[in-house]
């Protein structure tokens, strides 16, 4: 990911003040565009794990919640993503998003907590990426 990074800082500026600029008309403050992405993937961390737990527990009404929270961010993430702007990061971006979509719904539909382990995975990796992305970017 690092490689693809460096040759589009662009793509990363725009997917972060896109979403800046939702976020923005619904009076969310935020700092700045690139920690509304980091807050969302940490979003997505912190409700994973907790649909994780429910999974463990066999609340079913709660791991459709912390499920359905973390879908809600990474559909959002999507809907903020810009292929014109972004170009091939976008478009990588979009399939990966839906991947990860479905992963949750397997996930909760059977019970299958190595599937939340592989989301929350690849969502670590990818904050991991825009922390450095943004620390040169910025």
């Amino acid at each position: 990911m690092k490689e693809i990074d460096k040759d589009n800082k662009e793509g990363f500026k725009m997917y972060g003040n896109s979403a800046h600029s939702i976020y923005a008309q619904n009076d969310v403050g935020i700092e700045s565009p690139a920690k509304l992405i980091e807050m969302l993937y940490e979003g997505v961390l912190r409700f994973n794990a907790q649909a994780k737990k429910a999974i463990k527990d066999a609340d079913i009404e709660k791991k459709f919640y912390w499920a359905n929270r973390s879908t809600a961010i990474i559909t959002e993430l999507i809907s903020v993503l810009d292929s014109e702007k972004g170009g091939d990061i976008a478009i990588y971006l979009d399939g990966l998003y839906n991947y990860q979509i479905q992963s949750i719904s397997r996930a909760v539909t059977y019970d299958e907590i190595e599937k939340i382990d592989e989301v929350s995975s690849v969502f670590k990796g990818l904050l991991e990426a825009w922390r450095e992305t943004t620390n040169v970017v910025n």
